[in-house]
């Protein structure tokens, strides 16, 4: 089993307070976030945007595992990954992640496709993901 270790740390009230956000490898370290970065558009992060790096570097991976798999080894993948986040009663939920990817790759074009319907399915953040997860793809 593999686990990894993110933390966050928060002070004060939800629209005037500050967080700091970290992960083991130390990638982020006391990285900032607060309201103002999430709903307001301001610099620094938040966790729907990591959530979508996470999301767009998982799938990355598996496609490359797929496109491995299938005997395409000279790959050159670039995903965006864009979170949806919606008001729900009090709250939020997050209602979809839309991948656009573009594969530079020798192989047949139906190959790379297959490949990537499978790793949008089976990537582990779009089985984590409770939402409708899209994919738009060109190949190259």
């Amino acid at each position: 089993m593999i686990v990894k270790r993110g933390s966050a740390h928060w002070d004060g009230s939800i629209k005037e307070g500050k967080g700091t956000v970290s992960t083991q490898s130390k990638a982020l370290d006391g990285q900032p976030y607060g309201f103002n970065t999430r709903f307001e558009d301001k610099p620094g992060t938040n966790p729907e945007e990591l959530i979508a790096a996470a999301h767009a570097a998982c799938f990355s991976m598996a496609l490359s595992g797929q496109l491995t798999g299938a005997g395409i080894t000279d790959a050159a993948i670039d995903t965006t990954a864009k979170i949806s986040m919606e008001k729900d009663g009090d709250g939020f939920s997050v209602t979809s992640s839309a991948l656009s990817c573009t594969v530079t790759a020798s192989g047949e074009a139906e190959t790379i496709r297959k490949a990537a319907e499978t790793a949008k399915a089976n990537c582990p953040i779009s089985k984590l993901l409770d939402c409708e997860i899209s994919l738009d793809l060109t190949v190259n």
